[in-house]
């Protein structure tokens, strides 16, 4: 392997790692005029806590280019990198630098979100059917006890194990564990909340939030003395 070969698998995951670094909470959330998410809720910066702004679209779009950043580099991989001698090991090391861009992003001071919505998008993309098993583990546990939290929580630890028993070992079984790890890590203040009954339920509105660029409400005029004079030159004064 010659010194150029052993670079592009470090070029691609710089390259990924940017990408991740792209906090889209943030972004959209400027674009559609709302809040910092950082501010408010969990002051995590991802698609429940700009759902809990009250803007759904926000919050969708928010979630899908969380998932588009992990998808993205990984498909890249797969699709271009033959030629340059990338294979899965690589794919694995690309979809876990986005990951990890999201969590620590060189763009925001390297204070991230959790990770959930980029970490479905890698697995996606390594594997179509853990993936799609993986969102099926956070639907269903999200609709029977409305905790995003506890369903992400569960299905990153699911995730690995899916992989391990159904699909085998490899850089995919590597990248699902670490990824499930850390999403596990990044939750330990939701795993507080949970356990004392004070974690937000899904739709529920973050108490203090409103538009950035909110205007103040007008303020009542009193008459002057020049209009007080005209309305009693107008309609007289009757003096009982």
């Amino acid at each position: 392997m010659t010194a150029m070969q052993m670079l592009y698998p470090v070029l691609a995951a710089a390259a990924a790692y940017l990408i991740g670094s792209l906090s889209f909470a943030v972004i959209v959330s400027r674009g559609f005029g709302l809040s910092d998410p950082r501010g408010y809720g969990s002051g995590n910066p991802g698609a429940t806590n700009v759902l809990r702004s009250g803007h759904k679209g926000a919050a969708v779009l928010t979630l899908l280019l969380d998932a588009l950043k992990g998808y993205l580099p990984v498909l890249l991989v797969g699709e271009f990198g033959g030629r340059f001698g990338l294979e899965e090991g690589t794919q694995a090391l690309v979809g876990l630098a986005a990951f990890l861009g999201h969590l620590w992003p060189v763009f925001f001071h390297f204070k991230g979100g959790k990770g959930v919505a980029t970490a479905a998008g890698v697995l996606v993309a390594l594997n179509p059917w853990l993936g799609l098993a993986t969102l099926a583990t956070w639907v269903i546990i999200a609709a029977f006890f409305r905790y995003s939290s506890l369903a992400s929580i569960v299905a990153a630890v699911f995730a690995p194990f899916y992989q391990l028993l159904i699909w085998g070992g490899g850089p995919v079984a590597v990248a699902a564990m670490l990824m499930g790890g850390l999403l596990v890590f990044r939750h330990r203040a939701n795993i507080q909340k949970l356990l004392q009954g004070t974690e937000s339920k899904l739709g529920r509105k973050a108490a203090g939030v409103a538009p950035s660029h909110a205007h103040p409400p007008k303020q009542l005029h009193k008459p002057t003395q020049k209009h007080t004079q005209k309305h009693t030159q107008k309609h007289g004064v009757h003096k009982p």
